[in-house]
C-alpha cells in the first residue's frame, strides 16, 4: 500500500485532536483527585470519564514529537526556546495552585520538559566536541529531574530519539518503544506490591495503546504540513495549556 495516501492530517489538526482529549481528560482527572492521591486510579469515575482520562495520555508523546519537528523547521531556535521558557513560567502559576496540596511546591509542568528537550537538541547539533555534546544533553536531562518536571528524562529521551533517528524509521520506532517500555515498567512496579486490580491492568493496557496510537498519528497520518492558520494555531496552543489548568483550578474551588 502507498503510505503517502495515509498522510491526510496536518500538524494543527493533530494538535486539535490531542487538545480535545487532553482538555476533557485533564478536567475529569483533576476534579476527581481533589487534594489527595487518587484511590484506584480514578476508580470512582464513570467509565466514559475514565476513558477520556486515559486517552489524554496521547498528549505527551505528540508534544514531544512536535518539539523534535519544530527544531528542524523553526526559523529561530533561540526564539523558540525563549517562548517555551516564558510559557513554562506562566503555566507554573496555575499548575502550582492546582497541585501544591498534593505535591508541594517542588514540582514543575511539562513545558519545562519541552524546553530542556529543545536545549538538548541544540546542544547535540552544536559544533562542540562529542563528549561536550553528550555532557550537555545529560545536563539537560538531569535538569528535568532536579526541578521534577512532568515526564522528566523520559520526555527528553523521546524528543532526542525522534530527532536523531528522524531518517531511520526502524531505529526511531525501536527507540520510542524502548523508552516507553521502560517508563511503563517503572510505573508498573509500585502496583505489584499490593496486587494488581482489573482497573490497573486495564489502565496499563490503555497507556500502551495511547503511546502507540500517538506514534501512528505522528509518523503515518501526519503529512508534514502546518495547517491553514499556522500563526493563530501556534499562539492558541501556547495560551490554551496554562488557561485550561487555570480553568481546572477555578472549577475545583467552585465545586469545593
Amino acid at each position: 500500500m502507498d503510505r503517502s495516501k495515509l498522510k491526510i492530517i496536518d500538524r494543527d489538526m493533530i494538535k486539535y485532536i490531542i487538545v480535545f482529549f487532553m482538555f476533557w481528560g485533564h478536567i475529569f482527572a483533576w476534579l476527581s483527585i481533589g487534594d489527595t492521591p487518587p484511590d484506584g486510579l480514578f476508580a470512582d469515575c464513570p467509565m466514559w470519564q475514565r476513558a477520556f482520562i486515559e486517552l489524554s495520555l496521547m498528549t505527551p508523546p505528540v508534544m514531544f514529537f512536535f518539539i523534535a519537528d519544530g527544531f528542524k523547521y523553526t526559523r529561530s531556535r533561540k526564539k523558540y526556546a525563549i517562548r517555551l521558557l516564558i510559557f513554562a513560567v506562566i503555566t507554573q502559576i496555575p499548575f502550582y495552585l492546582l497541585w501544591y496540596r498534593l505535591y508541594g511546591w517542588w514540582q514543575t509542568n511539562v513545558i519545562f520538559t519541552l524546553f530542556f528537550g529543545l536545549l538538548a537538541l541544540c546542544a547535540w547539533e552544536s559544533s562542540l566536541k562529542l563528549w561536550q555534546r553528550i555532557a550537555l544533553v545529560a545536563l539537560c536531562t538531569g535538569a528535568t529531574l532536579a526541578i521534577k518536571s512532568e515526564w522528566m528524562f523520559f520526555g527528553v529521551a523521546v524528543i532526542f530519539g525522534l530527532h536523531v533517528f528522524r531518517e531511520k524509521p526502524k531505529a526511531r520506532l525501536i527507540w520510542y518503544v524502548s523508552v516507553w517500555t521502560v517508563y511503563n515498567f517503572i510505573s508498573f512496579i509500585p502496583l505489584l506490591k499490593d496486587g494488581l486490580t482489573a482497573i490497573e491492568i486495564e489502565s496499563t493496557a490503555v497507556h500502551v495503546f495511547d503511546f502507540l496510537f500517538a506514534y501512528f498519528l505522528m509518523t503515518v497520518l501526519y503529512n508534514g504540513k502546518k495547517g491553514r492558520h499556522p500563526v493563530f494555531s501556534k499562539w492558541f496552543f501556547y495560551i490554551f495549556y496554562p488557561t485550561h489548568i487555570l480553568l481546572a483550578v477555578i472549577l475545583k474551588h467552585i465545586l469545593k
